[in-house]
């Protein structure tokens, strides 16, 4: 333990010392005897000895106040050290004590959930944050745990439970998180092929949140596996309006649908236009590859030139190197800067993560890293 045991240890011992102190002046008014194992206690903690330190107070026959914020701040450091067995029986002792406030006993029991949590008991957490969900002091924070423990174990049913519960300021937060708890479900039901489910689930989706740019997306696949390709069109353009960063994710289903309805020529003008409208790097690469498999080559080499003028980019640099050198009959120097280019995009994230900077190279709708919802967006 040494040097570092000791300086965690400090703050509580001097915390212990603290209230032992002013507990001591009232017992002096009131004419009564301070227990002398509260200093055995503050001693043991002092000789770095928290395992007796931890025997003594739990074993207090006498239980005020004082003594139980000693064994909160206890539970605070065994915590802070990773110890999360002894601040588990700390917090139990508490509980089990009839004398106890109700205040405390509120306080107790929020403190064990988190104890829970932090051991992986997501089962007797989940209990107790039930118990506390519409506590007055502790009602919203449990809420958001159960949440928590839900989403880690994909009950999305038991998810939207508690959300659907939430109100006021709380409710309209977790609006776009809803939604996302109605997409999962509808991503079950696309596995299924249960087209009436999904659509019932996509529905309470958008009722959540009018933005939500995935329920757009899986109702454009859900028209496509039932070859609804106008439907399908409808779907995928709202992404516009709803966020346009994530418009690179609606491209390849658009394409599908127009090609399908022999309306290509139609998605290049549109395609032309959102290029004209938004910077994203895929809008442009995927209108190159059109105008390229159109045989519009110098239509490609403009756009793509026009663009690296107004934003550099590595995808853009490669598409024009691969450009020039088939142009240039795949000579050697070409080849070269092309392989390399190649070889640079390979290691280029394609998804970020806008709040903590997580990156990957898979879309997904809630960071692994930060845990926040919609903040994972096309680079």
């Amino acid at each position: 333990m040494g040097i570092e045991l000791l300086f965690l240890l400090l703050p509580v011992a001097a915390f212990s010392g603290w209230l032992l102190g002013r507990s001591d002046k009232r017992r002096k008014r009131t004419g009564t005897q301070l227990n002398p194992r509260y200093y055995q206690g503050l001693n043991y903690l002092l000789d770095e000895q928290p395992d007796e330190a931890l025997d003594v107070f739990i074993g207090l026959s006498e239980l005020d106040s004082d003594s139980v914020e000693i064994q909160f701040a206890l539970a605070a450091l065994f915590l802070r050290r990773g110890e999360v067995e002894r601040a588990i029986r700390i917090h139990q002792n508490l509980i089990a004590r009839p004398t106890l406030s109700a205040e405390h006993k509120r306080q107790a029991l929020f403190a064990l959930a988190k104890d829970y949590m932090g051991a992986g008991l997501l089962d007797r957490a989940e209990n107790l944050f039930l118990d506390l969900s519409n506590d007055p002091v502790h009602g919203a924070a449990s809420r958001q745990q159960l949440l928590e423990i839900f989403q880690r174990e994909k009950e999305w049913r038991k998810a939207i439970g508690v959300a659907e519960q939430l109100r006021g300021n709380e409710r309209e937060q977790y609006r776009p998180v809803l939604a996302h708890y109605y997409c999962e479900l509808a991503e079950l039901d696309l596995k299924k092929g249960d087209w009436a489910q999904m659509q019932q689930h996509l529905r309470q989706a958008i009722d959540s949140d009018r933005n939500s740019v995935r329920a757009s997306l899986l109702e454009a696949r859900r028209a496509i596996e039932r070859a609804e390709w106008r439907q399908a069109i409808q779907a995928a353009s709202r992404v516009e309006s709803q966020d346009p960063d994530y418009l690179p994710l609606v491209l390849e289903p658009l394409h599908q649908a127009y090609v399908q309805l022999e309306r290509g020529e139609e998605f290049v003008r549109y395609l032309e236009q959102l290029a004209a409208r938004f910077s994203q790097q895929p809008i442009g690469d995927y209108l190159v590859t059109l105008y390229m498999q159109r045989g519009a080559r110098e239509q490609a080499q403009r756009l793509l030139e026009d663009r690296l003028a107004q934003q550099a980019s590595l995808n853009g640099l490669a598409r024009l190197i691969g450009l020039l050198r088939d142009r240039q009959g795949g000579e050697q120097p070409w080849q070269q800067l092309h392989e390399v280019s190649q070889r640079l995009i390979e290691h280029k994230p394609s998804y970020q993560c806008r709040d903590c900077g997580y990156q990957g190279r898979t879309m997904l709708w809630q960071c692994p890293s930060c845990k926040h919802w919609n903040s994972i967006k096309p680079v």
